[in-house]
């Protein structure tokens, strides 16, 4: 089932204040008749008790209109015109509106999945809304990524609730089930983001995108165990993330050289001084030394490749290349390229 992002407050909270509305219009109307109640004479004439009174106001309001408690006086009948039948239009209203709000809610999501479904193309799909796949986004967003084409795949209901209350499009389901990953249009997305709880989950994932895209959509995937990532790898991803090594280093590193995880913080951390970024060489760069640069490069990606700046082909930028660099979040405010 596919969630939208959340636009406007739940229907419930709607609905409870429409039916708040119509009983507060039911009370109104029989505190009016009650206080006027000797004006009016029902079959058996016996006078009008406060339950006389309820049912003259639901019947009437409901338009339903027996006719077996009727006004006799005229101001009976004047409050009758002035009140009690607005009252009735007002309660149809509150009635019918509750009804076209259901309908035209059902048809405005209809409407946009059948222009999501006709637009959705190069996309990034998560499958995991945790901390990795919140992660995951939230570096997508700081390199400038549309939020409308990123979906999330998750089986939890709560969480896909975060993930629409977050403004993202979120299907409900197992990502290692063909048919959830069809409906994410897995086939037309640019890249396939892994973020499972398990590594068995994460290997049953990638084997089924594999399966469904033959190879041409690109997947990135986490795990947690460095012996699962050779099995990733064969399995079809073209990235693997090994979260316990790369946890463990950083928490080695931040024994024997304190100074390194503050910079590593800093260039992972969004606004907090430095960032890593890529870009496309220049005209003007191409044929010079990387370290000739304004720009603090650290690497050169080459035909989808990294080439470090120590190796003899680093020594100079070539046509194509991506340089990855270090700028100042501080003073730069355009998007990394991707």
């Amino acid at each position: 089932m596919i969630h939208f992002p959340v636009v406007r407050k739940g229907p419930l909270r709607a609905l409870s204040l429409r039916l708040l509305a119509a009983v507060a219009l039911v009370l109104i109307i029989v505190g009016v008749v009650y206080l006027d109640r000797e004006g009016y004479r029902d079959v058996n004439e016996d006078g009008m008790t406060l339950l006389d009174c309820f049912y003259y106001a639901v019947v009437t309001l409901s338009t339903t209109g027996y006719g077996d408690i009727t006004p006799v006086s005229d101001s009976a009948r004047w409050v009758n015109v002035l009140v009690v039948t607005p009252a009735r239009v007002i309660f149809l209203i509150i009635l019918v509106g509750t009804t076209l709000e259901v309908l035209t809610e059902q048809y405005r999501t209809s409407l946009r999945l059948t222009r999501w479904r006709r637009n959705v193309k190069d996309h990034v799909i998560i499958c995991g809304y945790g901390t990795k796949g919140r992660s995951a986004i939230s570096a997508l967003l700081e390199t400038g990524f549309d939020k409308s084409r990123i979906v999330v795949v998750e089986r939890n209901p709560a969480v896909v609730r975060q993930a629409t209350s977050a403004g993202l499009v979120a299907i409900e389901g197992l990502a290692t089930r063909s048919s959830v990953l069809q409906e994410a249009h897995v086939k037309s997305a640019k890249a396939v983001i892994i973020a499972a709880d398990t590594d068995d989950a994460s290997v049953l994932i990638t084997l089924t995108v594999r399966q469904l895209t033959v190879g041409q959509v690109r997947i990135i995937a986490a795990v947690r165990e460095a012996e699962n990532a050779p099995l990733l790898k064969q399995s079809g991803a073209h990235h693997v993330i090994v979260s316990s090594a790369t946890a463990g280093r950083l928490l080695g590193l931040s024994t024997s050289a304190p100074p390194l995880i503050d910079v590593v913080e800093d260039l992972l951390s969004p606004g907090q001084g430095m960032a890593l970024a890529m870009r496309s060489a220049t005209r003007d760069e191409v044929g010079r030394s990387p370290r000739e640069l304004e720009t603090l490069v650290i690497a050169l990606v080459r035909r989808g490749k990294v080439v470090s700046l120590s190796d003899p082909a680093g020594g100079a930028i070539e046509t194509g290349d991506m340089l990855v660099h270090v700028r100042d979040e501080r003073s730069s405010h355009t998007p990394a390229a991707t």
